[in-house]
């Protein structure tokens, strides 16, 4: 790693463009071990956990229920909102790691400009949660359309085949990726004004599920409705939805696009702190 952080240091010192920042990040990044091992849970949480939910639920369920309008495609990404933890830890190490070892000194050195530094480790997080997410979207529905078939959700019951072909998936999986990527840049920002590894990883767990939890437990249900809409997970989730957009607090792009705000002010807090002080 310090062989490999001395080379890409050098390598950004020289010329001081961003192409060059950005590729001694990506040199830093690719040569942890533990950076692929992060990021393939990603893909084997997301995956797992949402054939695990689809293929527990049945046409059957619906019957007894006498109502049958499962969203299967929403059903089939459940896993992301599993995923998305793995996803926040891979953003806050990235920047974290190097403050733990102290090794950000030398980042700092070779590239004085903090926003610089801090775009080009957003742009290789964002690159690499976009290709992870891709696998882990696909990986998911494609285990979906498998299972849900099985269950009986067949397009005799109502229920097509899940593809990209149609308008209301393919937006749900798309939506999932960017939202794969903006938990990563979030953890990013936190971890550039935090600096402490457990304290970063605490504060952006809270945000995606802490959040959540507590906005649910509010009186008032006007309330409880424009927290959700506040918050980047309830609002950033709803793009996975493909049926009853109706119920959703808010809707599927206007709630990426909440999600999309967070990455940026959190981001935006993250350059502030890190201009303002010495590594």
């Amino acid at each position: 790693m310090s062989e490999a952080l001395l080379t890409a240091s050098a390598a950004a010192r020289g010329t001081g463009r961003m192409a060059d920042t950005v590729r001694s990040e990506w040199t830093k990044l690719r040569t942890l071990t533990s950076t692929w091992w992060l990021l393939i849970a990603i893909v084997v949480c997301t995956v797992g956990v949402g054939a695990l939910t689809t293929g527990a639920v049945s046409v059957g369920d619906c019957l007894e229920r006498r109502t049958c309008d499962e969203d299967t495609v929403k059903l089939s990404l459940t896993g992301v909102w599993v995923g998305q933890a793995a996803m926040a830890v891979f953003g806050v190490l990235v920047i974290t790691a190097e403050y733990g070892t102290g090794t950000i000194r030398t980042a700092l050195a070779a590239v004085p400009s903090r926003l610089r530094l801090l775009a080009a480790k957003a742009v290789v997080v964002a690159g690499l949660a976009a290709l992870v997410g891709v696998v882990s979207v696909l990986g998911s529905l494609y285990a979906g359309r498998v299972l849900v078939q099985d269950a009986g959700f067949t397009s005799a019951a109502g229920y097509p085949p899940i593809s990209l072909g149609d308008g209301p998936t393919l937006r749900a999986a798309v939506g999932a990726v960017l939202y794969f990527v903006l938990v990563a840049l979030i953890g990013l920002g936190l971890g550039a004004a935090l600096r402490d590894t457990a304290g970063t990883l605490t504060a952006v767990l809270f945000l995606l599920y802490g959040f959540p939890l507590v906005a649910s437990l509010l009186a008032d249900p006007d309330w409880v409705e424009t927290a959700q809409r506040l918050s980047p997970t309830s609002a950033g989730l709803s793009v996975l939805a493909t049926r009853n957009l109706e119920a959703l607090p808010i809707g599927p792009w206007a709630g990426l696009g909440v999600a999309a705000l967070w990455a940026a002010g959190v981001l935006g807090i993250g350059w502030g702190v890190l201009r303002g002080r010495d590594a």
